[in-house]
Formats: structure tokens, C-alpha cells, sequence
């Protein structure tokens, strides 16, 4: 098989297991500080790459700057927002499902900044896929007791996905050009110009330097920071945008999954019947159909 035919199923099983990372994560360091610590990491291993194999940077100093910024939208914007709003107390299940709303905002943007024409069977799925992130989250946001979760955080947590909504757009139209290493060294490094100011103004910094720490930081730098996001820049570049970004319909079912397996998160029949939901969704947004319509 290609690349192109299982580059979207890798990337969806390492994307989700990023929610699951961010939970974990906090139970050694502040999530802003993990972060930065983490980016910094990557960004570090990506530049050693670049230097041993040789490859090209971006040329210009407006090509640095745009992909510096897609960096800072689409790493230190969105996943800071996120992984602190998972550390204030949104279920890594439900932040995972919040994940869906992406396409939606990217399917009502990529008209005004890329000039992308979806057919009426991508609207229509996207709407579906909507919906039913708003079946599975909106129960739990309205619950009381020990199974309400903080609005404000959820709110912080939707920001973030319109934030990775930008930086995809930005990052299709601005950022065509150049070895997807050397790009991902630049983006980690707008990543950190964010989260490491984030940190220092909203967390004291904590990290517990303890094995599960190690382990966590590990497979955030190779599975997520390198491995999923290459795919998403590989994705990104090669197919179009609402499209790519509707594969993220289908990280908030195995996100819950892996949450309920690990940590013991509750399913419950809003969740399962909204992530299916949003299944269908994924369909018919990337039915070929549409694709001929459009």
C-alpha cells in the first residue's frame, strides 16, 4: 500500500493518543510547562535531522516568519489551549470528541482564504459530523455533581480548535514550499514563542522528573510531535484542506476508547451515539461523489 492510502490511518491513531498523553502528562508537570519542555524537544531532534541529512530550508524572510506562525498556530495555540483545558478538568474523552467541531469551522473558512468549493453532500456531512459533537458534549457540560466538567474550559478547549482550524488554512496557503523537516523545526519553534511565555505568566513551572514522566515526554516528541505531525503536514500538502481535516471526525471514538481503557472515563450513550454520528460525517464529507461535485 502507499503512503497516501495509510498515511490518514496513522495519523488518526497517533493524533488520538495525544488526548490520552495530555491527561497523563498531568499528572507529572503543568500542562503549558510539559508542553514547552516537549516542543523544545522535537524541535531540537528535527534541527539535528536537518543538519545530517542536508535538506532546505525555507528561503526568504517572509517564508520563515509564515511558517514560524503556522507553528504558533497550529502547535503552541491549539494544543496549549487544549492540554490546559484538560488540566482544569475537561475529560481527555470529551476534549478528544471536541476535536470534531474542526472541519465545521474549517468547511465555513476554506471558501474566504483558500477558494475551496465543497459539494453539497461535504456540507451536509460536516453539519452531521457537528451534530453529533454536539450530542456527546453538551450532556456532560449541563451535568451536575462529580460528572459536570468546567464551562470555562470547555470554552478554552473550542477556541483552541479554531485555532488549529487557522493554522491549517495558513499552513495550505502560506506555507507550500520547503522539506516538511526543516518546516517542522520552524513551526516547534513558534510553538515554544507561545507556550513557554503561557507558562511561565500562568503555571510555577512543575515537573515531577519521575519514570512515567520520561515515558509520556517520549512517545509526545516521536509518536505525536514527529511521527503524527510529518503525516499532518504530508496530509496537508497533498490533498486538500477541508478534506484532511476531516480525518479529525474520526480521532473523538478512538479517543474515548483509549480514554475509557486507560483511565477509566465513562461512555455514555450521548458519546457513542454523537461519535457515530460523526463517523458518518467523515463519510460523507470524503465520499468520491462529492469530491466530483465540487
Amino acid at each position: 500500500m502507499t503512503l497516501d492510502r495509510l498515511a490518514p490511518a496513522i495519523f488518526v491513531f497517533l493524533w488520538s493518543t495525544g488526548w490520552v498523553a495530555a491527561k497523563y502528562a498531568g499528572f507529572y508537570a503543568d500542562p503549558l510547562t510539559f508542553l514547552t519542555i516537549r516542543f523544545a524537544v522535537a524541535a531540537v531532534i528535527f534541527y539535528g535531522l536537518c543538519r545530517v541529512a542536508g535538506v532546505a530550508w525555507p528561503r526568504g524572510r517572509m517564508s520563515i516568519v509564515h511558517v514560524i506562525l503556522s507553528g504558533a498556530f497550529l502547535h503552541g495555540l491549539y494544543l496549549g489551549m487544549v492540554w490546559w483545558a484538560i488540566g482544569q478538568g475537561v475529560p481527555a474523552a470529551i476534549s478528544g470528541i471536541i476535536a470534531g467541531l474542526q472541519p465545521l469551522m474549517t468547511a465555513v473558512a476554506a471558501p474566504l482564504i483558500v477558494g475551496e468549493r465543497l459539494a453539497i453532500w461535504q456540507k451536509v456531512g460536516l453539519g452531521l459530523g457537528f451534530l453529533g459533537i454536539g450530542i456527546a458534549v453538551l450532556p456532560n457540560l449541563f451535568a451536575l455533581g462529580d460528572n459536570a466538567i468546567p464551562a470555562f474550559a470547555v470554552m478554552i478547549n473550542v477556541i483552541g480548535m479554531g485555532f488549529v482550524t487557522l493554522g491549517t488554512l495558513y499552513q495550505k496557503r502560506f506555507v507550500r514550499d520547503g522539506d516538511l523537516r526543516s518546516v517542522a523545526t520552524l513551526q516547534y519553534v513558534g510553538a515554544v514563542a507561545v507556550t513557554l511565555p503561557a507558562a511561565m505568566l500562568l503555571e510555577d513551572l512543575h515537573v515531577d522528573w519521575q519514570i512515567g514522566f520520561f515515558v509520556t515526554m517520549i512517545w509526545s516528541v516521536v509518536g505525536i510531535s514527529m511521527g503524527a505531525i510529518l503525516l499532518l503536514l504530508y496530509l496537508i500538502r497533498r490533498g486538500a484542506v477541508s478534506k484532511a481535516a476531516s480525518l479529525i471526525y474520526l480521532v473523538p471514538p478512538l479517543a474515548a476508547l483509549e480514554a475509557a481503557i486507560v483511565f477509566g472515563e465513562r461512555l455514555t450513550v450521548p458519546m457513542i451515539i454523537g461519535t457515530v454520528l460523526a463517523v458518518v460525517g467523515v463519510y460523507l464529507t470524503n465520499r468520491r461523489g462529492a469530491e466530483r461535485q465540487a
